[in-house]
């Protein structure tokens, strides 16, 4: 099964288009959004293509899709216009033999891991900095952000097939890669 993860879309259709192509391209089942989906937060500037509404409507056509959880900057308004629940603060699905914490990050992050054993992987956003790493036997993950990367870093999403996470630049070129055994 191959899963496709977002974070930080901050309300940009201009990336979340390119975005969706590559979730096309990559052929993944499920599209898992860490937070931040539709309102650009107060201390970011207005993304590219700035658009919350057609944000909305380009996600909606993947509900059936998705599992997402809530971000510093998502709000019940949102929920109101979203086709899928973006309201739980995290989830946790199974990937093979894997256990996948799903978070935003400003409430769970790696300096304040849930209950969780080695083996398993954190999944955050929150940051807008891309991060693959081992801790204490747990894998930390954050996919970076489509939308306002930080420290100069790319546009970025991540894709797990099996147990190989790569996190892409939105033209599909890898720009860091693990195995997640």
């Amino acid at each position: 099964m191959k899963l496709f993860f977002l974070s930080d879309i901050h309300g940009s259709a201009h990336y979340l288009k390119q975005a969706l192509d590559r979730f096309e391209t990559e052929q993944a089942e499920w599209l898992i959004l860490l937070g931040d989906e539709l309102y650009h937060g107060a201390r970011n500037p207005l993304p590219e293509g700035y658009d919350p509404k057609e944000t909305a409507a380009l996600l909606n056509a993947y509900a059936h899709k998705i599992i997402a959880v809530r971000g510093n900057c998502d709000s019940e308004v949102d929920q109101m216009v979203l086709d899928f629940p973006i309201r739980s603060d995290y989830s946790v699905v199974l990937h093979e033999t894997k256990r996948l914490f799903l978070t935003h990050g400003h409430l769970f992050h790696p300096d304040s891991l849930p209950p969780l054993s080695a083996g398993d992987v954190f999944f955050f956003g929150h940051t807008h900095i891309p991060l693959i790493e081992r801790k204490d036997g747990i894998f930390l993950i954050n996919p970076g952000s489509i939308t306002l990367p930080k420290e100069q870093n790319p546009h970025t999403y991540g894709v797990l097939t099996d147990s190989l996470f790569e996190i892409k630049c939105l033209d599909g070129t890898v720009f860091r890669s693990a195995t997640i055994n």
